[in-house]
């Protein structure tokens, strides 16, 4: 053979070693990228089972153990609705109609500070909405707590004989998807004594001369750039029973006589309480805010300027700040695709 005919039979070899590789090539392509799609397919199965059934504790395969876990969530109390008002009896309507619809909801108190009691129209409308929309057939019950004086600190007056340990405060105009509601409590059972809540503010310190350690309220713009906050408002928030007695009884009566005065920052003043009580930061839980109202104390001129002023007279009642910072955020993952 000459060396021609070498060169050809060793470049056809070439050749057909390069096309044995690229057809390798080729399969290990098409399998990773099965793979791949079953992985996803797979991914996407699982996350379907997990959100069309409910939450199930891994490693359980015990019936009686899960039966009872079953048991004890179902004989939890849930919680109070604490709802204030004032005048706005159409805002008042359409958020108990929503939120009598919730399953852990157990009872509804609505602070009335107007001057005239609600009407017996009123009353009978409100109990048959509640009566209609409530889940189960269960029985919520309904109360209007009447306050002679119009003040702000009504809406954390001690209820004695409430049912359940948590409450959850809410503003008449704002309103939470029932899912995003149960989320909150299930986040406040984890930690009962903190205030557990939707709408987070912060305040900063600022070093002057002439005042010593001064402090000022910011809003929600600077929680989002900053990622921090010190307070949840108790326009949508979650706290225990104990601290309505706490407000009621132990707080400073000087704080409310400035609160009543003033009307403004009885949100702020529940903050204080209870980082005061807890040294801990509060809980800020992610949630989808339905604002049904048009006009609050909010919108009225120089609101910023008024809870910076009551932030520093609170500090200087405690004789220290007790809020804590936090850029913590609860979470539910089941609404996420991933973590």
């Amino acid at each position: 053979m000459g060396g021609g005919d070498v060169c050809k039979v060793m470049g056809g070899c070439s050749l057909a070693y390069r096309r044995c590789e690229q057809r390798l090539r080729q399969l290990a392509v098409a399998r990773n990228t099965r793979f791949l799609l079953y992985c996803c397919i797979a991914l996407a199965l699982i996350t379907l089972a997990f959100r069309s059934s409910p939450p199930s504790f891994i490693g359980f395969t015990n019936r009686s153990a899960a039966s009872a876990i079953d048991r004890l969530a179902r004989s939890r109390k849930g919680y109070t609705l604490l709802m204030n008002t004032w005048k706005r009896y159409d805002l008042l309507k359409k958020s108990l109609s929503h939120y009598a619809s919730c399953s852990r909801l157990d009872s509804v108190h609505i602070v009335w500070s107007e001057p005239n009691p609600p009407s017996d129209t009123l009353k009978k409308y409100l109990k048959h909405i509640v009566k209609t929309k409530s889940q189960d057939g269960k029985e919520v019950e309904l109360r209007f707590d009447i306050n002679k004086e119009d003040s702000l600190n009504n809406r954390f007056k001690e209820i004695k004989d409430l049912k359940t340990e948590a409450v959850f405060s809410i503003d008449d105009d704002v309103i939470f998807s029932c899912s995003t509601v149960d989320f909150a409590y299930n986040v406040w059972e984890s930690a009962p004594d903190s205030m557990v809540g939707f709408v987070p503010r912060v305040h900063w310190p600022e070093k002057s001369n002439d005042k010593g350690d001064y402090y000022t309220y910011s809003g929600w713009w600077s929680v989002w750039w900053t990622g921090t906050y010190s307070m949840v408002l108790s326009k949508a928030a979650f706290f225990h029973k104990k601290y309505l007695n706490l407000y009621t009884n132990e707080m400073s009566a000087s704080i409310r006589e400035f609160i009543t005065k003033n009307r403004n920052c009885e949100d702020i003043a529940m903050s204080f309480l209870v980082a005061n009580a807890t040294n801990a930061p509060p809980i800020w839980v992610k949630g989808k805010i339905y604002e049904i109202g048009s006009t609050g104390i909010s919108s009225i001129g120089g609101h910023t300027e008024k809870r910076t002023r009551c932030v520093n007279r609170f500090v200087a009642e405690y004789g220290r700040m007790p809020l804590v910072y936090s850029s913590m955020k609860a979470v539910d993952s089941r609404s996420l695709w991933f973590w």
